[in-house]
């Protein structure tokens, strides 16, 4: 997904994974970097789980080796990898144009994420 962290920011590439296996998580994580954070149970009788978040270009590099495996989520991947460096300024300084269309990437991918 692409997703803004703060106000001021503009989107950038997130990939998070949710599960119950942290040992899975762990292993993954080592393998791509990423931060993983347990989440809190809503009741009681619910297993613990677990979710690993991967931003920025990990998470472009991370999307370039699974994109093959992906079924639901594949054209918004396809999207991020082949586009995203094209609509973003290394230094975070856009010009009104470049802004356009990074904001044009977004949309698309927001199409895509209705269902």
């Amino acid at each position: 997904m692409l997703i803004r962290h703060h106000r001021n920011e503009t989107h950038s590439p997130t990939v998070s994974i949710a599960n119950n296996d942290l040992h899975l998580l762990k292993w993954i994580k080592e393998r791509t970097g990423g931060t993983l954070v347990s989440k809190r149970k809503r009741k009681k009788h619910h297993d613990s789980s677990y979710m690993l978040t991967i931003r920025q270009d990990r998470a472009i590099r991370f999307l370039k080796e699974i994109q093959p495996y992906l079924i639901i989520k594949q054209p918004q991947a396809r999207l991020i990898v082949e586009e995203y460096k094209n609509v973003t300024h290394r230094a975070g300084k856009y010009d009104p144009d470049m802004l356009l269309r990074k904001n044009a990437l977004v949309r698309k991918i927001r199409l895509l994420n209705q269902r």
